[in-house]
């Protein structure tokens, strides 16, 4: 087996190498900083030395993590308003320091864009603290349950009908926006509801309204049910987006969701039409597959071709999780492949899998970094 792996990184190096002559385009270089199996954003000592290595290797885009499992990784006055908690609590050291300034701070000096992820959208925890305070922001399904089963963990999700959660997102957001030298904001595949859900008293009076007394169908999956709740999401995209313009007009809004039909049908996520209407300035789409055929099937899709006539759309590229590894040279191939497509950019989920949390050795797996990323090059349209 080390043999293999051994031989394996050899040939990717040899095969990696580009025509020095060229000079490469300018390309989304990207990496996602979370909480979850990852200590990158909880010392200012390791995010520095994150952000040098990343530097080193020619990364150019940060995207950390500012609000996950109903909590906010930055002190927040608009979490604390609304649930009387202004910075995550299970982590101590997140009270001494603020970590997106910190983040902001770093990753400018070292010449990158810093795009600030929400990455839990509408999602929330079942013990969380701004559920206990606002039970009424809760939606449902038809049968009156409430918890969504993610692995082990009970989620629960904001009602995104209801315009106090409404309020309470877009409050989140400015407050980044207004209050931060942010370069944009992201949004990722939890900023929309799955498709059983929605049948909370608020949201059945509020269809009956529009359609003259009449109850929303049974069935989840009927299309005008899908239709009408995808559009009200819609809607308020296109509202976010409005507000962080006039605030800051080079800012981005950025969204990393999952492929259009799965995003539509399964989390009334219409992000096509959210291009199409202008609400979203980049794309990053999460093809997280094992195998080459079904990762460039993914790229073909018309509504990924469609999206990148208008805006910058990049390639979401898994590096490993906690208990996934990731061998190095699918890694290489997938990033070869969508810059094969002419995909301007690329995301590696998550900084810890980039080369900590893994199986080869961190020098071989940087050295395969090193040869993707030659040169420092600006991100598109900067």
């Amino acid at each position: 087996m080390a043999f293999f792996v051994s031989f394996s990184l050899v040939f990717v190096l040899q095969t990696a190498q580009p025509a020095r002559s060229q000079a490469a385009p300018n390309e989304i270089r990207g990496v996602w900083l979370t909480n979850v199996d990852s200590d990158v954003l909880f010392s200012r000592v390791r995010l520095e030395r994150a952000i040098e290595n990343l530097t080193t290797l020619n990364f150019n885009t940060l995207y950390p993590v500012v609000w996950n499992w109903g909590y906010t990784l930055y002190p927040s006055p608009v979490a604390e308003r609304n649930f009387g908690v202004a910075v995550d609590p299970r982590i101590p050291e997140l009270a001494l320091r603020d970590t997106i300034a910190d983040t902001i701070q770093l990753g400018h000096q070292h010449n990158m864009a810093v795009i600030p992820w929400f990455e839990f959208g509408f999602m929330t925890t079942a013990e969380s603290e701004i559920a206990a305070a606002h039970p009424d922001w809760i939606t449902q399904r038809k049968d009156g349950s409430k918890i969504w089963q993610e692995t082990i963990y009970q989620r629960l999700w904001l009602n995104p009908f209801k315009p106090e959660v409404q309020q309470f997102i877009l409050d989140l957001v400015l407050e980044i926006v207004n209050n931060y030298d942010v370069d944009g904001i992201q949004f990722d595949d939890h900023f929309g509801l799955p498709s059983d859900f929605g049948y909370d008293d608020y949201t059945i009076q509020l269809y009956k309204q529009e359609h003259n007394g009449q109850a929303p169908p049974d069935r989840a999956d009927n299309a005008e049910w899908v239709r009408w709740r995808a559009n009200k999401i819609t809607a308020f995209m296109g509202r976010i987006h409005q507000a962080v313009k006039a605030q800051k007009s080079n800012a981005i809004v950025s969204l990393s969701p999952n492929h259009y039909s799965f995003a539509y049908n399964h989390s009334l996520q219409d992000w096509k039409l959210w291009n199409q209407r202008g609400y979203i300035d980049e794309l990053v789409v999460q093809i997280y597959r094992d195998g080459m055929d079904s990762f460039r099937a993914e790229m073909a899709r018309p509504e990924l071709q469609e999206a990148r006539q208008r805006i910058p759309v990049a390639i979401g590229i898994l590096t490993g999780l906690k208990d996934k590894p990731v061998g190095i040279q699918q890694v290489w191939e997938q990033a070869q492949a969508a810059r094969a497509e002419g995909f301007p950019g690329i995301s590696f989920f998550f900084y810890e899998t980039l080369w900590n949390l893994s199986q080869e050795a961190e020098t071989d797996r940087q050295a395969v970094f090193r040869s993707l990323f030659t040169s420092p090059v600006l991100r598109p349209n900067w």
